[in-house]
């Protein structure tokens, strides 16, 4: 009686497309895997072929994916395009909010509002407001008055070229009397929460809060 194989190998115009079995143990999957690529190496060599990979519904956290990449990587001329189980597929992506840029002066007595993030490029003076779901930045003096994560998101930040507010707001949280935002220093500053109390940092330190900031590393 023959024992059923765990990967099928189906070929496309886009590529090769490895269907793994979902319901055997995970290393006995991968050895199949080495000996299906070693058996047929001489036939497997040749141009760049792309390869699909599909779990079925198995999910793989990213260090065993990585072992199915170094398994398929070993054929010189296969070039792994994805990794996706059925469960990922299934789950909505998720549209980051978006940036919105203005220009001009908030002068007393105005609101801006916005549903995303907004950058602003001009002064707020004292008196104006800014109200955004997402973050704020502000190239230029924050003077008045700014309302980040209005929604209630408590991980959005407020940004300012010039951060002398008469009072910032993150989600829930209203900030500390505004002489103490009072700041003369030459660079860009951010507001965030910290565990429920809203603190100030250089903007060139935002990815120490935001992991997913790209931090540029000059030589």
């Amino acid at each position: 009686m023959s024992v059923k194989s765990a990967i099928t190998i189906k070929g496309t115009k886009e590529g090769l497309i490895f269907l793994l079995d979902d319901q055997c143990d995970f290393m006995s999957l991968l050895d199949e895997l080495h000996a299906k690529l070693d058996k047929h190496e001489q036939q497997l060599t040749g141009p760049m072929v792309h390869v699909f990979v599909k779990l079925g519904s198995r999910n793989l956290d990213e260090e065993d994916k990585e072992k199915i990449r170094g398994a398929i990587r070993r054929q010189g001329n296969f070039l792994v395009q994805s990794i996706e189980s059925d469960l990922e597929a299934n789950v909505p992506a998720l549209e980051p909010p978006s940036l919105q840029t203005m220009t001009g002066i908030v002068r007393s007595g105005q609101v801006v509002q916005h549903d995303g993030h907004l950058l602003f490029i001009g002064d707020v003076n004292p008196g104006g407001s800014i109200l955004c779901t997402g973050d704020i930045y502000v190239m230029g003096a924050l003077r008045g008055m700014a309302h980040a994560g209005c929604e209630g998101n408590d991980s959005s930040i407020i940004a300012a070229s010039l951060m002398t507010p008469t009072q910032l707001r993150i989600a829930e949280v209203i900030s500390r009397p505004p002489e103490e935002w009072a700041s003369a220093e030459p660079w860009m500053e951010y507001a965030y929460l910290r565990n429920g109390t809203m603190e100030i940092d250089k903007l060139t330190h935002l990815h120490h809060y935001r992991k997913e900031a790209m931090l540029f590393k000059g030589v």
